[in-house]
C-alpha cells in the first residue's frame, strides 16, 4: 500500500483517509476587492491549479455575468483532470446557467445554495425555514436531472440552528445531493463548536454517510485553517479553500496552509491530498501576481520570509541540520534557491523550455514577444532569474490584448528642482500611434496623468506597491496596484527593471479593464470604447482627437 510522508509520520493512503481539496480562488477568491481577472487570466490560474492537483475547480458564478458565464465555460472545455464546478443560488435560472457552462467538462458539479441562519433567512432571502426547505428539495432535483455531482450548501451554517440545520442537509441528501456543505460563511465560530456540528449532522441525518461532507472557513477571526483542519478531524473529507487563503473580508482558509498541515503532521490527522506540493509556490505568486494581491513576506509557506533565518542562533542552527528551525523542506513546496541558468546567449529552445519547466506554456506570437522581453531583459541585467522570469511572462499575458491601449514608449524626468514630467506613446484599439505629456508630483503621478489625457479616462490610484523581485539594484521591479472608479476597484501589475516602467503598465492594464468592463461614458451617456458588433471600437476618431 502506497503512503504519503510528512516530517513526522507516515500516512496510509486508504480512500477513506482521502482529503478532497475543492479550489474556490477563481470563484469566491476573485471577491477580495480589486482581485477581479479577465477570462485568459483565470483559464492560465486553472491550468495551474490542474498541474497543483486539486480536485474541484470552482470557476466562477455563471449567472453573474456574461463574462463569468464565459470564463467557466472556457474553463470546463479547456481544463482537465479536475472537477469543475459553478455556483447556483437554489433558482431554476441559476441552476440553468450554470449548467449551459459547466456541461463542457469532463467532470462537470454543479453548486447550489441557500442559507439556513434565520438571521440570512429573515432579511437575506426573505423566506421562512418551512419555504427554505422546500426551495432546498426543489432545486436539488432540478440540478441533478442535469449531472450526478451536485453539491449542497447551508449558507451561514454556524450561525444556524442545529436541528434545523440538520433538517435541511437531510432535504438535500433525500433530493440527490452527493456533497454537503458546511460553511462557515462569516468566520464566526471555533473549532470545537464546528466539530460537535460536524458529528451531530453525521448522527441525525440518514444517508449522510454516502455522502461527501464539506466545509468552507472563512478567517475573520483568524481561525479559517484551525476549523478545517478541526472538522476534517471529525469526518469531513472536503475542504474549500483558495490560494494565498484571498477572498472576501479577512478571507478563506490558505490552500497550501491546509495542505503542508496535512502532509507535515501526517502522525496526527493521518490524512492525506493529491496535490503535487512541489507546484505551491509558483501558484502562489501567479495568483498574486494576476490578482495584484500581494503575499505578506511572513506569510506561512508562501510568504518571501517563510523559509529565511536571520537570527544568528538560527542560521547556526540550520547549517549543522536544517530541522533544527525548519520543519519543511522549502525545495518540496517550489520554494528553493534561485537558478541562474538563462541569459543573453540562450536561445529560443531553451528559453521555451525553461518557461516550461516554471509552468508556462507559450507558443506562436506569445512566445516570440515573450522571448523578445527576454532578450531586452538580458541587455540590462548580467543574469536573470526564476523569479524574474515568471514576472515576465506573466506581465506579457496580462498585457497582450491587442484590442485595447498598449504601452509603446515612455519617457519621464524628474528631480527635487525640476517639475516631474512624462510623455507617453500609446498604440490606441484601431492602431493608431498617440503620444502625449503630463506633469505630476512624481514621475508615476506624471506618467498617468499623461495616460488619462490620452485615453480620456480619469480615475483614482488608491493602492500603490512596489516590489524588488530579486536581490541586487539591477533587480527588475512588480508594481501591483489599485484603481478606483464610480465605486469599482479593479488592480494591474507590471514588471521591468525600471520602475517608472513597471508603474505604467500596471496602471496602464488596470485602465483597460474599466475599459473592457464599458465603464466609461461621454455627457452624452455613450461609451467611446464600446465594442462594435461588427467593427473594433466604436467612437474611435472622436476618443482620440486632439
Amino acid at each position: 500500500m502506497s503512503s504519503q510522508s510528512g516530517e513526522s509520520g507516515v500516512v496510509s493512503h486508504d480512500k477513506a483517509n482521502r482529503v478532497i481539496i475543492f479550489d474556490t480562488t477563481l470563484r469566491d477568491g476573485e471577491q477580495s476587492p480589486g482581485a477581479t481577472m479577465n477570462a485568459d487570466e483565470k483559464i492560465e490560474i486553472a491550468k495551474q491549479l490542474a498541474r497543483l492537483g486539486v480536485d474541484v475547480i470552482e470557476a466562477g458564478f455563471p449567472i453573474s455575468s456574461e463574462g463569468d458565464f464565459e470564463a467557466v465555460k472556457r474553463i470546463a472545455q479547456e481544463v482537465k483532470g479536475p472537477t469543475i464546478a459553478g455556483l447556483a443560488r437554489a433558482r431554476a435560472q441559476d441552476i440553468d446557467r450554470c449548467w449551459e457552462a459547466v456541461k463542457h467538462s469532463d467532470k462537470p458539479r454543479i453548486h447550489v445554495f441557500i442559507s439556513s441562519s434565520d438571521i440570512h433567512l429573515q432579511h437575506l432571502f426573505k423566506l421562512t425555514r418551512e419555504e427554505a426547505l422546500a426551495q432546498t428539495r426543489e432545486m436539488v432535483a432540478h440540478a441533478k436531472q442535469y449531472c450526478d455531482d451536485i453539491e449542497f450548501s447551508a449558507q451561514d451554517a454556524t450561525r444556524s440552528e442545529l436541528d434545523y440545520l440538520c433538517q435541511m442537509i437531510q432535504a438535500a441528501v433525500d433530493a440527490g445531493a452527493t456533497t454537503v456543505n458546511l460553511p462557515d460563511t462569516v468566520g464566526y465560530t471555533t473549532p470545537n463548536e464546528y466539530e460537535n456540528m460536524i458529528l451531530t449532522v453525521k448522527a441525525q441525518v440518514k444517508g449522510i454517510e454516502n455522502v461527501i461532507i464539506s466545509v468552507h472557513c472563512h478567517n475573520d477571526l483568524g481561525m479559517a485553517v484551525a476549523n478545517s483542519l478541526t472538522t476534517l478531524r471529525a469526518g469531513a473529507r472536503q475542504v474549500e479553500c483558495t490560494i494565498n487563503g484571498i477572498g472576501e473580508r479577512a478571507g478563506n482558509a490558505a490552500l497550501e496552509e491546509i495542505v503542508m498541515a496535512l502532509n507535515t503532521r501526517g502522525d496526527f490527522f493521518n490524512l492525506w491530498t493529491g496535490v503535487d506540493i512541489g507546484q505551491i509556490q509558483k501558484t502562489s505568486r501567479m495568483v498574486s501576481s494576476f490578482t495584484g494581491i500581494m503575499v505578506q513576506p511572513n506569510k506561512a509557506i508562501v510568504g518571501s520570509n517563510a523559509f529565511a533565518h536571520e537570527s544568528g542562533i538560527h542560521q547556526d542552527g540550520m547549517l549543522k541540520e536544517r530541522r533544527t528551525y525548519e520543519i519543511m523542506d522549502a525545495s518540496a513546496v517550489g520554494a528553493g534557491d534561485t537558478n541562474l541558468v538563462l541569459g543573453k546567449h540562450s536561445g529560443r529552445h531553451a528559453f521555451k523550455k525553461k518557461l516550461q519547466d516554471l509552468g508556462y506554456y507559450l507558443e506562436g506570437e506569445e512566445l516570440n514577444r515573450a522571448f523578445f522581453e527576454f532578450k531586452q531583459l538580458c541587455d540590462r541585467k548580467k543574469s536573470v532569474t526564476d523569479r524574474e522570469l515568471e514576472a515576465l511572462v506573466i506581465d506579457q499575458v496580462q498585457n497582450e490584448n491587442k484590442t485595447m491601449f498598449r504601452l509603446e514608449q515612455i519617457q519621464a524626468t524628474s528631480g527635487d528642482k525640476s517639475i516631474p514630467t512624462a510623455t507617453v506613446k500609446l498604440v490606441a484599439p484601431d492602431g493608431t500611434i498617440v503620444t502625449d505629456s503630463a506633469t505630476g508630483d512624481g514621475p508615476v503621478d506624471a506618467v498617468c496623468a499623461a495616460i488619462n489625457r490620452i485615453t480620456g479616462v480619469h480615475c483614482v490610484l488608491s493602492e500603490f506597491n512596489i516590489t524588488a523581485i530579486t536581490k541586487g539594484i539591477d533587480s527588475m521591479g512588480e508594481v501591483a496596484i489599485k484603481v478606483s472608479y464610480k465605486g469599482r476597484t479593479v488592480s494591474g501589475h507590471g514588471a521591468h527593471t525600471d520602475i517608472i516602467v513597471a508603474s505604467a503598465r500596471a496602471y496602464l492594464q488596470a485602465v483597460n479593464r474599466f475599459v473592457e468592463m464599458g465603464e466609461f461614458a461621454d455627457e452624452s451617456g455613450a461609451d467611446p470604447y464600446r465594442r462594435d458588433e461588427f467593427g473594433p471600437l466604436a467612437g474611435t476618431s472622436r476618443a482620440f482627437g486632439r
